[in-house]
């Protein structure tokens, strides 16, 4: 005697199996199953809406879905009605997804307690980097442990800002499986630097011809195969635009704080608000703005807006966050690059001093250190700070 047909909650239910292989979700919790429906002689027929109609992994669905559901018994056939989301359904089924990724992220060689923050730019020469490697040697110096991720693989740019051209040396780590990566490690005042950047794989000439995959591969290594240890913080060096690293970094490491760096230029203002606008988008946190290349003082005091003026303002009011600092256009932060000695961190000047208050910014108001042991450490370093000042006015 033949089984009976099963119902469409049944049916339904079986197609929860059934896991877009892009999107890493089951169908039926992105919306793509609209409609299921059972007729008595056992023809299962499932209405399939695709992101695309030419979707590259329709055949890998329609796979999944016949061979779910054509086992189940009472089944005699399984037909699929294929159908294309509008861009009110596509926006919505993305939605879900970066959801999904950021709830299921996988784990990282990252310690939890480690702030993230991915410093980011819609577009290449806004000075990035630069911004990237001063603020963090200047929030090393305040005695924290702090981790720099060259994620811009094309172009890498941290080794040479640092100064730093030792390659990477793997080691055997007690009690984990594989070798680890080791990072460059740097002293900077009271705190250090924990380096990582493909420019200490290659040659500085070197063009890397890689292709998406390939790059979120190799982020994913470096948060995965570094040994890390313990970190007060973790700046990633992000690539400019809204491409397949944003997209893996928001997957892999979800509770990233976004620090946005623009010019005053509006159509860089513009084009940085795509990059705050992806990051909400995969639910990560903008914590900021950074105006680079502000203005220009020449030696006779006379200033000149070279780029134009209020386009980072205008970026932070649009997106509801602060404006953390603007930093001038000056020849030593060039000089520190190149000479791999990063301004904010023994330099004078405004732009010295911009990313030294950046820095206090993030640390004080913007992104607290997670690790309160050391948070505590550091607050009675201050207070025996404050009272050893004090006795030394009181003997004086």
């Amino acid at each position: 005697m033949n089984a009976p047909p099963p119902d469409a909650e049944t049916i339904t239910s079986l197609l929860r199996s059934v896991i877009d292989p892009e999107l890493g979700a089951d169908i039926v919790s992105l919306g793509m199953v609209p409609a299921v429906s059972v007729d008595p002689d056992g023809v299962v027929t499932v209405e399939v809406k695709l992101t695309i109609r030419g979707c590259p992994l329709r055949a890998q669905i329609k796979k999944d879905v016949e061979s779910r559901v054509a086992v189940h018994p009472g089944v005699t056939d399984v037909r699929i009605e294929w159908g294309e989301m509008t861009a009110e359904e596509r926006s919505e089924v993305m939605t879900k997804a970066r959801w999904n990724a950021r709830e299921q992220a996988a784990t990282t060689n990252v310690p939890n307690t480690t702030r993230v923050i991915a410093v980011a730019s819609g577009k290449g020469g806004v000075g990035k980097s630069s911004v990237t490697v001063n603020v963090a040697v200047a929030v090393a110096a305040q005695g924290f442990t702090v981790g720099v991720l060259d994620a811009d693989i094309w172009g890498f740019s941290v080794p040479r800002l640092l100064g730093i051209d030792e390659p990477l040396e793997a080691r055997r780590i007690e009690g984990v499986d594989k070798p680890r990566i080791i990072p460059n490690s740097l002293p900077v005042g009271r705190g250090r630097l924990e380096v990582v950047s493909t420019g200490f794989l290659v040659e500085e000439s070197t063009a890397l011809m890689w292709r998406g995959l390939m790059l979120s591969k190799a982020v994913e290594q470096f948060l995965n195969d570094v040994q890390w240890g313990e970190l007060d913080y973790l700046f990633i060096d992000m690539p400019p635009g809204t491409g397949d690293v944003q997209m893996g970094l928001a997957r892999m490491l979800p509770r990233t704080d976004i620090l946005i760096v623009t010019t005053p230029a509006l159509a860089a203002q513009r084009v940085a608000a795509r990059a705050a606008d992806m990051a909400r988008r995969s639910f990560l946190r903008v914590c900021g703005v950074v105006e680079n290349m502000s203005e220009f003082t020449c030696e006779h005091g006379e200033t000149y807006a070279l780029f134009g003026t209020g386009g980072g303002q205008a970026l932070a009011d649009e997106i509801g966050v602060s404006l953390l600092g603007q930093v001038p256009i000056e020849p030593t932060v060039a000089a520190g690059g190149d000479a791999g000695t990063p301004v904010a961190l023994a330099g004078s000047g405004r732009a010295a001093d911009e990313f030294r208050a950046i820095a206090r910014r993030i640390v004080d108001e913007v992104a607290p250190p997670a690790n309160m042991a050391g948070c505590s450490a550091r607050m009675l370093q201050m207070v025996a700070a404050a009272l050893d000042a004090g006795q030394s006015g009181q003997s004086s």
